[in-house]
């Protein structure tokens, strides 16, 4: 595997079409009183634009994000960009963190350093990681795919090629959103390469054998069931339009910031532990910093397509399946997670913990907490990775 050396450098003139968009957005009316009830508040969307073009400062943002040691390489065919922070203890553990939308991988920007130099951080060296973290095709600064098939199974053939490249036999994997999905794929194609998972989300659409000669559902899994079917009717609107027609949106979002940051912002909001403040759970610079990497990448679009990718080939279990490491679970409190016997259909769970805070960008949200949850699962299986 070739792998380059990788900078952000956005151009000025990006910057300059930045600031001329968000001085010339056209904005829409707004019923009285709404707040966040029938989408992003007005007021708020307004204050968060004009931040982010008058205090938000984009360049101590690049040069911030260009300390982490990040590359390039190509796989089957697309620039997978990656950032590749070596561990400082005795024995560095290999782990690949995959993020999901809206995210960049650039989200785990606190939870890097905590896993790979916890000595620095109040932790044990002996606990420290290898820490990989690439961005899923089509988001950030990898590359968009050009031909359709670059869904979650396709993705854990590369992360499998991506961690080999590197010299990592074996390795452990840990994600939220696309990323639990994308582990789940690799846990369950790889085995013997994936010592173990660890998540902090089970995608909704992760569904064990039912039916004949299964289990019945609990009453524990029956309650998750309508908890979970009443919260997709009320904020599952997103993923149904970019499940099937990510297109028509992506023009609009590709062509302007103000609508992107809607977009994302809302999201943001409505899934962090933030009781309806974003501000408790992100500053703005982290909130800007995020928007502004799907935007001068021109990637919302190829990122919502992702979502119909795995409309196509979700990934289903059959009968008598078993997906064989052990697998560690972090339930932050603000996230809707199914019981544990429902994972344990089909993995072998065998950490469960209920987080103190935080939401569904864990990462960003309580990353002290998710490190040290983190450590904790893989401590006994770090006898088992070879690199």
């Amino acid at each position: 595997m070739q792998k380059k050396p990788f900078t952000i450098s956005i151009a000025d003139d990006q910057l300059k079409d930045l600031d001329r968009r968000l001085r010339h957005t056209r904005w829409p009316d707004s019923m009285p009183d709404m707040d966040w009830e029938d989408g992003t508040d007005l007021t708020f969307l307004r204050r968060l634009t004009e931040y982010w073009r008058t205090e938000f400062d984009w360049r101590a943002q690049e040069a911030r994000l260009n300390a982490f040691p990040q590359f390039v390489a190509e796989l089957d065919g697309v620039g997978i960009h990656f950032i590749h922070q070596r561990g400082t203890g005795p024995d560095p553990y290999p782990l690949v963190i995959t993020h999901g939308w809206p995210g960049t991988g650039f989200d785990m920007e606190q939870l890097i350093p905590l896993l790979a130099d916890p000595g620095s951080h109040g932790g044990d060296p002996a606990d420290a990681f290898d820490v990989v973290v690439p961005s899923l095709p089509g988001y950030g600064f990898s590359q968009r795919p050009t031909r359709p098939g670059f869904g979650l199974e396709r993705v854990s053939e590369l992360w499998t090629q991506l961690m080999t490249g590197l010299g990592y036999e074996r390795f452990g994997t840990q994600s939220s959103d696309w990323g639990a999905a994308v582990s789940m794929w690799l846990a369950s194609r790889f085995p013997e390469r994936v010592s173990g998972l660890h998540v902090n989300f089970i995608p909704g659409f992760y569904r064990p054998p039912l039916g004949d000669g299964q289990p019945p559902l609990s009453a524990e899994e029956k309650a998750f069931h309508e908890t979970a079917a009443a919260w997709f009717d009320a904020e599952g609107a997103y993923h149904r339009l970019q499940s099937t027609k990510p297109q028509t949106p992506a023009y609009a979002l590709t062509d302007s910031p103000a609508g992107l940051a809607a977009w994302i912002v809302e999201k943001m909001r409505g899934w962090s532990d933030c009781a309806g403040d974003v501000e408790r759970a992100f500053t703005m610079d982290a909130i800007l910093t995020n928007i502004s990497i799907y935007w001068f990448t021109g990637t919302i679009g190829s990122s919502m397509r992702f979502y119909r990718e795995n409309r196509l080939r979700p990934n289903r279990f059959e009968p008598g399946a078993r997906v064989l490491p052990p697998m560690g679970v972090a339930l932050f409190p603000q996230d809707t997670m199914p019981p544990r016997s429902w994972v344990h259909r089909v993995f072998d769970v065998t950490r469960w913990t209920t987080m103190p805070r935080g939401g569904h960008l864990g990462a960003m949200e309580a990353p002290e907490p998710l490190a040290e949850e983190i450590r904790e699962f893989f401590r006994p299986l770090r006898g088992g990775h070879v690199s």
